[in-house]
């Protein structure tokens, strides 16, 4: 059967994260094997990069199906956003891959964004989609206090109780703070970068680094957060709609740069 990788972006505000839900919640995972339902009958399940949870957005979630038919990559994803409508799912690449090609599997980095928006006035247009404070934070404080983190570390402390991950151990390639103006304050912009994260990694990492910014805690408390492998002496996770899984890298891409 041939093999389709399809880059997904998605608003995950209304769903209960990607997977689909046992309960019959409304999932991302869900929406879209129904849609690939109505272009061939018959029961579909799909594999993605990465599973987000409930709220979590995406501008470069991957997944793969195998169809029966042998479609026109572009007709494949035109076809599929046709029927993903109304939903806030976008099929925004298709691409045939080998059938050894896994979603998940195959992928050697996951990169991650997270929008911080500080400002006294609540934020409109953006409602859902950043995690709005009110004071500035200090942004020099939070790089000091992520460099800690960089690198191969037992990162207990920074994952969920819930994690089913064998290992608490993970390299942490890169965490980058950006700042740039936003209307009435500022937008502080996390980047992370690893092959794989762990459950609830990123909202813990940036929810402690956000307590640096916001001067609770000293850079170097970090450090010791991390040290000390435990979960309770982790930051306060933050909430999921400024996170967006923005991208996945594999050996072979299976999309034009």
């Amino acid at each position: 059967m041939p093999r389709y990788a399809l880059q997904i972006e998605y608003d995950g505000g209304p769903f209960a994260g990607w997977q689909r839900q046992a309960g019959g919640q409304a999932s991302v995972q869900q929406t879209v094997e129904e849609a690939l339902g109505r272009l061939q009958p018959g029961e579909h399940r799909i594999a993605a990069a990465g599973r987000t949870d409930a709220g979590v957005h995406a501008t470069g979630q991957v997944a793969h199906c195998d169809l029966s038919r042998d479609w026109d990559p572009f007709r494949l994803s035109e076809a599929l956003n046709w029927h993903l409508k109304p939903a806030p799912v976008a099929v925004t690449a298709c691409a045939r891959v080998p059938e050894d090609f896994h979603a998940r599997f195959s992928a050697t980095e996951r990169r991650y964004l997270f929008r911080l928006v500080a400002r006294r006035a609540p934020v409109t247009h953006d409602k859902g989609l950043v995690w709005q404070v009110l004071n500035r934070p200090d942004v020099a404080a939070m790089r000091e206090g992520a460099a800690h983190l960089i690198g191969l570390h037992d990162f207990t402390t920074f994952r969920s109780t819930l994690c089913q991950s064998k290992s608490p151990v993970k390299t942490l390639d890169e965490i980058t703070i950006s700042e740039q103006p936003y209307p009435g304050g500022t937008e502080v912009q996390f980047r992370l970068r690893a092959r794989s994260f762990l459950h609830n990694q990123v909202r813990s990492i940036v929810g402690t680094l956000e307590r640096v910014g916001a001067g609770s805690w000293a850079p170097g408390d970090v450090a010791a957060a991390l040290a000390a492998q435990d979960r309770a002496a982790c930051g306060p996770v933050c909430p999921p709609q400024g996170l967006y899984l923005a991208g996945v890298t594999y050996p072979e891409p299976p999309f034009p740069a």
